[in-house]
């Protein structure tokens, strides 16, 4: 499997990359440094996780879990980005309490591990620029952030060099902190939004609603509930009135919603008179959306 190849050989180049890292920060005495090899650390260590978790999460649906494995990948995805969170904090806290009292940093040093971080860094992203998963492009994203954040690093060794201002090491490993902590917020919402079987952000219900009503032979639809596994793979279960033929119903149905990115979907079917029993579990339209329920559409 590409993607996993790509993972371990992530993980590899991150964990050695750390280690290299931290003794090059203890050796310069640069805090954006070793701020960076807490960063590394936590990526190899979230990498390792996701290795495990993607393997498991490629494998098809059995007994025990009938929606296959997905999640897997999500729930490292979620670890990944608490171990950020947390790693960014302490490089913050640390960082600003070099700025309340500097120390003399080896620049020159600072400026060879700096050259060195971005070469190995941009191989790092090169190996893991495909894959379409969640987990995947958390850890890309990982791969990025480095390349930058040595980049970054590089320029501030050199002002360094020419202007002696020792508090420019602190503020830029501050400045590394904060993109990572924004991403990760980022990263922690989507994975939290697919655990609360939040709507997929690509679909739009009411939308789907008009278009299925819109279908020959469609009187109405309702308990609409529509979710995804893994942020790819969309899932939705409706009632659907009709008193037509219900097997060409289903099959416009289900093409109408193909269209819209959903794969699996289990329909109901009633007839006209037919009274639906669970009524209560109705989504209620709230604010912005008027209440237009199916009865009379605007078109």
């Amino acid at each position: 499997m590409k993607t996993e190849r790509n993972i371990l050989i992530a993980f590899i180049l991150n964990f050695v990359f750390s280690v290299f890292e931290l003794i090059g920060g203890i050796f310069t005495g640069s805090v954006a440094i070793i701020s960076d090899a807490i960063h590394d650390f936590g990526d190899a260590f979230s990498i390792g996780i996701s290795f495990f978790l993607e393997r498991k999460s490629k494998r098809k649906p059995d007994e025990k879990y009938t929606y296959g494995y997905g999640r897997y990948s999500i729930v490292g995805g979620v670890i990944t980005t608490l171990i950020l969170l947390f790693g960014s904090a302490m490089v913050i806290y640390n960082a600003i309490l070099r700025i309340i009292n500097p120390a003399e940093i080896d620049y020159n040093g600072m400026i060879i591990f700096a050259i060195i971080g971005v070469i190995v860094n941009f191989c790092a992203a090169f190996f893991t620029r495909e894959g379409e998963s969640l987990n995947q492009r958390a850890v890309n994203l990982h791969m990025l952030e480095d390349v930058l954040g040595w980049v970054v690093v590089l320029i501030g060794a050199i002002i360094m060099r020419f202007t002696d201002l020792y508090i420019i090491d602190a503020i830029m490993s501050i400045g590394v902190a904060v993109f990572i902590l924004i991403n990760a917020i980022k990263n922690l919402k989507d994975g939290l939004n697919i655990f609360l079987e939040k709507v997929p952000s690509c679909v739009d219900i009411n939308e789907i609603k008009e278009h299925i009503c819109d279908i020959e032979g469609v009187s109405d639809v309702h308990h609409i509930h529509i979710w995804t596994i893994d942020g790819i793979n969309n899932y939705a279960t409706m009632h659907i009135v009709t008193s037509d033929n219900p097997h060409k119903v289903k099959e416009d149905v289900r093409s109408e919603l193909t269209e819209h990115g959903i794969g699996h979907v289990t329909i109901e079917i009633e007839n006209e008179g037919e009274h639906c029993e669970n009524i209560k579990c109705e989504i209620k339209h709230t604010g912005s959306h008027g209440h237009h329920h199916h009865h009379h559409h605007h078109q």
